[in-house]
């Protein structure tokens, strides 16, 4: 995460709607020198509308709506926040984030969409689904289908809203069930007049299509409740309906209202720089926004128009300048609006026609808009110099990036030689020497281990990186069967201004402070430093209950059950997103798991005659060193192996971790059977806060199996210790 130039200004986009998300891409292809962009989005994914029906009524598969946000905010060279904004405190610039601390900002931008969720309807919070936001309407849509698909469920929907977006998902939703229901049910309710917002063409041609269709329309409706199965009107009639979607009008997010911003009906009003009237340090744009000098209907036209004058606008505000880009939307827009099959109707002020080929002008259209996504501009790298001593371009072939996390570790066979040297086996008090996960120091008759672990950081966001490297730290403490102590944290920040310095060190230390406090632990010190990229290390101590010593790499026994806690896969997913080219629901899978303590895990493991942390030297180098520490083999039953989401589809692709090779170079000759598959290529994959490999008794394997079980923790049993010679075979 290198900076360049120092960082002086933040920028905070709220929403990763279609705005925001043309603005991160034309950033990530010249990035303002001296701001930082961070975006704050509930997910890592945002759906694109255009494709919302074509989804539904089966023609495009659930990842085709899908802007991959992690991938577009590492482009941009922006930090993502994947977690839902509440509040915005205007006087010291901060916006309140779920579970985390404020994030401060010097420049705002929201872009966060609407909602169609009618909360005054009785029971529809419960058992209804609202249209927008577009993500969780796709999830239960899929959900829905399934059921259906099984039996579980009657094909019987409800669309609450008779304007062209709920007629358009009307007729998509009973194309998609037609194909595997021969008695689809779909009703449109709406409170007046169904489509009186189109021209009089089109609303004869949605009409009569629905017709067509056997899709109902009720007018003039008064709903009064909706139940797990039914849409109760005001004259008596009960609607059968197993899904109930809203699709009617647009409603702002209610926590705009605490922001003192001028709003119109509930949305921020806007002049034509799209800066807020009331606060020149805040933009909005999308549909939470307001055009105060030129009203317009809400459509995601008028957003992806206004994302290069909002781009501009952003920049001049950082560098305060005063001259501004004014937005001018267009008064009219042509609606392609899709007819459940490929048809699809033109809308264009008083027109509307339907003509062959429409749908998939509007399919061309869309595609068009999401490949900016997908295929985002790849960054040409600098020319290699002209001369350069021997074996530096053969290294940077070999090696193009160095990996965040423990993939930036050197190598074991390096480390290795280096420690042999350090061992002067001069102090009776100090009981463990180099290669166990944590020294281990008499202090009378307690016993201290004591740890160090620093990581390159991998994401950029302080919060994250310091809670995961925290909980790394602690894992050598935890794998020895202390408790945790005290920790030092020690840090380089990259080169950035005061005010800077002290918000990103806040949010550092909020998530130093929250995982020592859950661990039992103090924070007693430090050192900061600044320096070319952002890099946090703890070092940490823990005591051993009394009467008890370390659990260490040397006490395997013949018959010891392996038990393995989480899964693998960290360094290639991280590789692969430093590269730009891993799925983000993927990345955010596995930074989740790093973020998750495993202090119950470990507990459920006290019993291990020995223990450690899985981590920069893969599966195999920790299994090795507890195999030539305890002077026996193991065997590794590798179906059993469990695996991150998309970790084996990246391998299979070719992506490695940087330290891949050197952990691969370390290990292969003590691997009997190794076969250099895929698969196979998992057991070098460096880790990072990886789970806990431990030899159990086999009574004690399936107690502590059970509790983790029960504690919801993945565990499970990956093999055994062998009376052989160290070495690990693989079945």
């Amino acid at each position: 995460m290198k900076s360049v130039f120092p960082l002086t200004r933040d920028l905070v986009l709220i929403g990763g709607g279609h705005a925001h998300a043309l603005v991160l891409r034309k950033w990530g292809m010249n990035p303002l020198p001296g701001a930082r962009l961070t975006l704050i989005d509930p997910n890592p994914k945002a759906p694109y509308t255009g494709m919302l029906p074509g989804h539904i009524a089966g023609h495009y598969p659930r990842a085709a709506l899908d802007i991959d946000l992690v991938r577009l905010a590492h482009f941009a060279g922006a930090r993502l926040i994947v977690g839902a904004a509440t509040s915005i405190d205007r006087a010291s610039r901060r916006v309140s984030v779920e579970g985390r601390p404020d994030i401060a900002y010097d420049v705002l931008s929201i872009d966060v969409g609407i909602t169609s969720a009618p909360a005054e309807i009785q029971g529809f919070d419960s058992h209804g689904i609202a249209a927008k936001p577009l993500g969780p309407f796709a999830d239960r849509w899929q959900a829905f289908v399934e059921e259906v698909s099984a039996g579980t469920a009657a094909p019987d929907c409800t669309i609450l809203g008779g304007g062209v977006a709920g007629v358009e998902l009307a007729l998509a939703m009973r194309h998609r069930l037609s194909h595997i229901s021969a008695t689809p049910r779909i009703c449109v309710v709406d409170t007046g007049r169904a489509l009186s917002g189109v021209a009089t063409a089109t609303a004869r041609i949605l009409r009569r299509r629905m017709q067509n269709a056997g899709i109902d329309v009720i007018e003039d409706a008064k709903i009064i409740q909706i139940t797990s199965n039914s849409v109760e009107l005001a004259d008596g009639t009960s609607l059968s309906s197993s899904l109930t979607v809203a699709a009617a009008g647009a409603r702002p997010w209610p926590w705009l209202k605490g922001t003192g911003l001028d709003l119109t009906d509930g949305f921020i009003t806007v002049g034509p720089d799209l800066r807020s009237v009331t606060d020149p340090a805040i933009f909005a744009a999308g549909d939470c926004a307001h055009l105060n000098y030129a009203p317009r209907p809400k459509a995601g036209v008028y957003a992806v128009r206004a994302a290069p004058i909002l781009h501009d606008n952003l920049r001049a505000a950082l560098s305060e300048q005063t001259q501004m880009r004014q937005y001018q939307p267009q008064k009219r827009y042509l609606k392609l609006v899709s007819l459940g099959g490929k048809e699809a109707v033109a809308d264009r002020g008083a027109l509307g026609i339907t003509l062959p080929g429409l749908w998939f002008w509007k399919d061309r259209i869309d595609q068009r808009f999401m490949q900016k996504f997908r295929d985002l501009p790849v960054m040409s790298v600098p020319p290699l110099p002209q001369e350069s001593a021997l074996g530096m371009t053969a290294e940077l072939v070999e090696h193009p990036m160095i990996c965040g996390g423990c993939g930036a570790k050197v190598g074991p066979a390096a480390l290795q030689t280096a420690l042999s040297g350090a061992r002067t086996n001069q102090r009776s008090d100090v009981l463990i020497r180099p290669g166990d996960d944590a020294g281990a120091l008499l202090f009378g008759d307690r016993i201290q281990v004591v740890s160090t672990d620093h990581l390159r950081a991998f994401t950029a966001d302080p919060f994250l990186m310091s809670r995961i490297t925290a909980l790394h730290a602690l894992g050598d403490v935890w794998a020895m069967g202390a408790a945790p102590q005290a920790a030092l944290v020690n840090l380089v920040l990259p080169r950035m201004s005061g005010p800077l310095q002290a918000r990103t060190l806040a949010e550092i230390m909020a998530a130093a402070q929250e995982v020592m406090e859950d661990a039992g632990a103090e924070i007693i010190g430090g050192h900061t430093t600044q320096g070319a990229e952002l890099t946090i290390g703890y070092t940490v101590t823990g005591l051993m209950p009394e009467g008890r010593t370390p659990i260490g790499l040397n006490g395997a026994r013949p018959g010891d059950h392996l038990i393995l806690t989480g899964a693998l896969g960290t360094g290639v997913i991280l590789a692969a997103d430093m590269a730009g080219q891993a799925d983000g629901e993927i990345v955010r899978n596995a930074l989740d798991q790093m973020a998750a303590s495993p202090q119950s895990a470990a507990q459920s493991l006290i019993a291990a005659h020995a223990m450690t942390d899985v981590t920069g030297f893969g599966l195999a180098g920790h299994l090795l060193g507890m195999c030539r520490a305890s002077g026996f083999g193991a065997v590794l039953d590798m179906a059993t192996l469990p695996l991150l989401a998309g970790a084996l589809p990246l391998l299979n692709e070719g992506r490695r971790s940087s330290l891949h090779g050197a952990n691969k170079a370390y290990s292969v000759p003590e691997l009997i059977g190794f076969d250099d598959s895929p698969r196979s290529e998992i057991l070098f994959d460096p880790q990072t806060a990886g789970g806990f490999l431990a030899a159990l008794a086999p009574e004690d394997a399936k107690l502590a199996l059970s509790q983790l079980a029960s504690g919801g923790i993945p565990a499970v049993r990956i093999g055994m210790i062998e009376d052989t010679p160290p070495q690990i075979t693989l079945h």
